[in-house]
């Protein structure tokens, strides 16, 4: 493959360019081999392998062996001496948050439960904390860390990083969290929300990897929705683009956290699905619905079979507008597999226009319970010029560009 001609500039803005190129390459994928690169850049091998040698020498990547197809190849990642990144997913009743390096391999993790309606300040010095723990388990500094991605189950508006819809995530309002938990560590930080940084996930790393337009839909405690077009997240206006558990399927239904009446959440988030079942099951909480539904307990399969219904049927809708490749499901509620995946997928195909060039594609996320915190180092390796490292300096906070 030919090397693109240089508009402008000499041999050596030429380089740097390509330099820019490779390294962008290999931080949104994490590896590549070096035949994966040239088709990647739309370099020449030849240019490829030379340019790998000199960021070899430079110290930004390191090179191993590996096997692709049958063949051995040298799998080029970024050195790890370049940084490390965090990922913080603060849900609504548990927090992970995870250490990565630069190929986007986890070294260090921690998952901690959060009472319900936790505080925002002491949440966030939890997360601080946990953070710095886990710097001393792999025995690196704070200064070795490029930057901090937050997820957070609300709606964030990216230029502030702070929640841009009142109620969704109560005492959390007007609160920066951007600029707090930077106060607190001295890193940048880059927060969004959760469902976007699963949806960043799987497109970059995981089952949507290979499509361009994409959903991800988040099944938990509530539902939301990440959708990428074009390769890129699509955060909308102030960040409120897939906030699906926020359509209305109910309408004489109860009043939902965000002032409506009968949203998505108010059917299908938590308190709905553990409500029908008290009278059958006692007090249970969500996890143990998914437990019992995947032991074959009918009727904590039925109230997710119903909610994948409901929740397919919102989705539909979503689909018809977006017109994506592919459906990715994740979230608790996707652990039950095809107890959840069935009806939501039939729900789906029911109600989105039959496309007989390019067929619509729904299936489970790959990543798992790990998809959104690592949409957060991710989130991080792609807003952080790596190549610059050692010009980064402390940032009182950064929202996302």
């Amino acid at each position: 493959m030919a090397d693109r001609p240089a508009a402008t500039g000499s041999q050596s803005a030429l380089r740097g360019a390509n330099r820019g190129l490779i390294l962008d390459a290999v931080k949104r994928h994490g590896g590549l081999t070096q035949v994966e690169l040239a088709g990647a850049t739309g370099l020449s091998e030849a240019t490829v392998s030379t340019i790998v040698k000199e960021l070899v020498g430079a110290g930004l990547v390191d090179v191993r062996s590996t096997v692709r197809t049958g063949r051995r190849a040298q799998l080029v990642t970024l050195a790890r001496r370049v940084g490390l990144a965090a990922g913080v997913h603060i849900g609504l009743r548990h927090m992970r948050v995870v250490l990565g390096d630069v190929s986007h391999d986890v070294v260090a993790e921690q998952l901690l439960p959060l009472p319900a309606q936790h505080r925002v300040d002491t949440t966030l010095d939890r997360a601080a904390l946990l953070l710095m723990d886990m710097l001393d388990q792999v025995g690196a500094s704070l200064e070795e860390v490029l930057g901090i991605g937050v997820g957070l189950p609300a709606p964030v508006d990216s230029a502030t990083g702070m929640v841009s819809v009142k109620g969704i995530m109560r005492g959390w309002d007007e609160v920066a969290v951007a600029h707090v938990l930077s106060k607190r560590l001295a890193r940048p930080v880059f927060v969004d929300n959760d469902a976007n940084l699963g949806a960043l996930a799987e497109s970059t790393l995981g089952a949507s990897r290979e499509y361009q337009d994409s959903i991800y839909v988040r099944a938990s405690y509530g539902t939301g929705a990440g959708i990428v077009l074009g390769g890129r997240v699509h955060r909308g206006f102030a960040g409120t683009a897939g906030e699906i558990g926020h359509v209305q399927v109910d309408p004489s239904g109860r009043i939902c956290l965000c002032g409506s009446r009968g949203c998505l959440d108010t059917v299908v988030g938590s308190q709905a699905l553990l409500e029908p079942l008290r009278a059958s099951h006692g007090a249970l909480a969500l996890r143990d619905v998914i437990a019992a539904a995947n032991e074959g307990d009918p009727g904590c399969r039925q109230v997710i079979a119903d909610a994948g219904a409901t929740i397919g049927a919102v989705v539909a809708g979503l689909g018809v507008a977006v017109n994506p490749q592919c459906i990715v499901v994740g979230g608790e509620l996707a652990e039950t597999g095809e107890v959840l995946m069935g009806p939501l997928r039939e729900a789906i195909r029911r109600r989105v226009l039959l496309n007989q060039i390019a067929p619509l594609e729904v299936f489970p996320a790959e990543l798992g319970e790990r998809a959104e915190v690592t949409g957060a180092l991710v989130l991080v390796l792609q807003s952080t010029d790596v190549s610059a490292r050692d010009e980064l300096e402390p940032m009182a906070w950064r929202g996302l560009g």
